[in-house]
């Protein structure tokens, strides 16, 4: 699977495995099939409810209308850059700076949807991802977004103990205010979060650091607690 390395603003560098073509389809698929329960439970809601005219469209459009216009918008942003496809797939949406997409972001992804996937069944998406390597259809090329998995890497276990080169620079010396057990707590969450996708725990950590430390950043959740661990062993290995 190719990968690809972010430099962030705060001169952090990550590297994630791009979600694949593949990847991104089942999720789409599985979208689609939950889309398409919920309009023929919808429908038969209203077949039940019996309303007329005016009173049977405004309700058709609440109930089958906006989820299925809004469906992709709405996850996005309340999930952490995941519909329910892309979470059961274990893949999501993330900024190519390292930062949480912003709302517009998502917008943008949102409203050039209807190019990459409404014409020609989603070929066009398809053959840009597949031209650019970087897992953007023209919604993440537009949003300066891409989708990459969080699965675990095998090699780069978030239980394993963290070890940094001579010349790493430190981005939070703040990290070495913590002690080795909450950096040992800090490495199990991380690992159990992106394991479950779990982001409210991942977020929930996050803050606790921040507030342990008074860290102020706009790194994500998952790049600021990562960072942390690397800076941590860092400060504590040139101190021994």
């Amino acid at each position: 699977m190719s990968t690809i390395r972010i430099q962030t603003t705060q001169n952090v560098s990550l590297e994630y495995e791009v979600a694949s073509v593949g990847e991104r389809m089942l999720a789409a698929i599985i979208d689609n099939l939950i889309l398409v329960a919920w309009i023929g439970a919808a429908l038969l809601l209203l077949s039940f409810l019996d309303l007329k005219g005016e009173a049977a469209m405004v309700v058709g459009v609440v109930l089958v209308g906006l989820p299925f216009i809004f469906y992709h918008l709405a996850s996005e942003v309340f999930f952490n850059g995941q519909s329910l496809g892309k979470k059961a797939r274990n893949i999501k949406v993330i900024r190519l700076d390292g930062t949480q997409p912003s709302l517009g972001d998502y917008l943008l992804r949102w409203v050039l949807r209807i190019v990459d996937t409404g014409f020609m069944s989603g070929v066009i998406a398809i053959v840009v991802i597949l031209a650019n390597g970087r897992g953007q259809r023209l919604g993440d090329l537009a949003a300066g977004t891409s989708v990459v998995s969080t699965r675990p890497r095998q090699s780069a276990g978030a239980l394993a103990p963290t070890f940094t080169h001579e010349d790493y620079m430190v981005v939070f010396p703040q990290a070495i205010q913590l002690a080795d057990h909450d950096v040992a707590t800090i490495r199990q969450l991380l690992a159990k979060s992106l394991e479950h996708g779990n982001y409210m725990l991942l977020h929930d950590v996050a803050n606790k650091v921040k507030a342990l430390t008074g860290i102020q950043t706009e790194l994500s959740d998952e790049a600021f607690l990562g960072t942390i661990l690397r800076d941590h062993a860092h400060l504590a290995a040139s101190q021994s």
